[in-house]
């Protein structure tokens, strides 16, 4: 099957706001060795894309298509490539950006095999937060039954996957949220404990929660409004994994302050080198279509935007206006 040689894409020129996306028909090169033409049926929308268009994360070179998660249909296989390949159902979330169209020409290694009973809304959606999920719980600290984590946004994208994941390991999962909305969307994923962060002290309520030790581990998407309370709710030895910026990029961190508050660990993670290698990618893959299969992780989409509305859909997400996971349809 031949693909075509344009493809509807969203793409900035720019950096700047969300007026710099731009709807247009560019040129789509043929799958060369290794790589492989995939027709979109939804594409992920993720923190990193604004990242991207606002220039925090620098594209290699503009104008750029933005994305970095979507799923399909293989059309075409170019030289060296198993042309059994084609017409398989698949998902990705990888380097370089280029999701935010109908078609893209992509290495054939960055994509995992979709199970037939995942829609590819639910793919497009999930994989990159639940590859972020697998490596978050299961990479970073060695977690047992009855540990203590606090994640932060408990009602979003990641998180929500963690919270379901999280309470599955047996943890005591504590979450925030910004409203009385999305605390009641957390309990229902498996928050033990619910803290409004607008509203209440989180280190305050993760020490009561706790008995007064605090948390192994918290998992932070948000980042600099949010780095003092993460800090403060670790017990003894803990590690504050910052993996988002949705509120400005934590700029200094007081290596004395992370001594004297009991030896703690920070890390600035990023799923891209989680998964990197292959054989990490489809482990993480497997898992999270696993626990997915097995009812024990539900994707919960949101809201649902053509790719023409991109720039409306990055700012209901700025604004922290969503909850749960959010797709561009084709």
């Amino acid at each position: 099957m031949t693909a075509p040689d344009t493809t509807r894409a969203v793409r900035v020129h720019r950096t700047g706001g969300p007026e710099v996306l731009v709807t247009e028909d560019i040129p789509l090169a043929p799958p060369g060795a290794g790589e492989v033409t995939l027709r979109h049926e939804a594409v992920g929308l993720n923190f990193i894309d604004l990242y991207h268009r606002t220039g925090l994360y620098p594209l290699p070179v503009l104008p750029h298509v933005l994305g970095v998660e979507g799923a399909g249909v293989i059309e075409a296989a170019g030289p060296g490539t198993d042309p059994a390949l084609v017409g398989r159902r698949v998902a990705y979330m990888c380097y370089p950006a280029g999701a935010y169209c109908d078609r893209r020409t992509i290495a054939a290694d960055r994509l995992v095999p979709v199970p037939d009973d995942v829609p590819f809304d639910v793919a497009a959606a999930g994989l990159g937060r639940g590859l972020t999920a697998h490596y978050l719980l299961h990479r970073i600290v060695s977690l047992a039954p009855g540990d203590p984590v606090l994640i932060h946004a408990a009602a979003g994208g990641v998180g929500s996957l963690l919270c379901q994941w999280g309470r599955h390991m047996g943890l005591q999962v504590i979450g925030t949220v910004g409203s009385p909305a999305k605390a009641e969307v957390a309990r229902t994923l498996g928050c033990d404990v619910v803290i409004d962060y607008r509203t209440e002290d989180v280190a305050a309520r993760v020490r009561a929660a706790t008995g007064g030790r605090g948390v192994r581990i918290v998992l932070d998407s948000v980042g600099q409004d949010t780095y003092a309370a993460s800090v403060d709710s670790l017990a003894r030895f803990g590690t504050l994994v910052n993996y988002g910026n949705a509120s400005g990029m934590v700029r200094s961190v007081d290596a004395r302050e992370l001594t004297v508050k009991g030896s703690l660990f920070f890390t600035h993670p990023s799923v891209f080198h989680y998964t990197e290698d292959r054989a990490e990618l489809l482990a993480g893959a497997r898992a999270f279509f696993a626990m997915l299969s097995a009812g024990h992780l539900s994707v919960h989409i949101g809201q649902r935007y053509d790719l023409t509305e991109a720039a409306a859909a990055q700012e209901d997400l700025a604004a922290r206006r969503t909850t749960g996971c959010s797709v561009l349809t084709l």
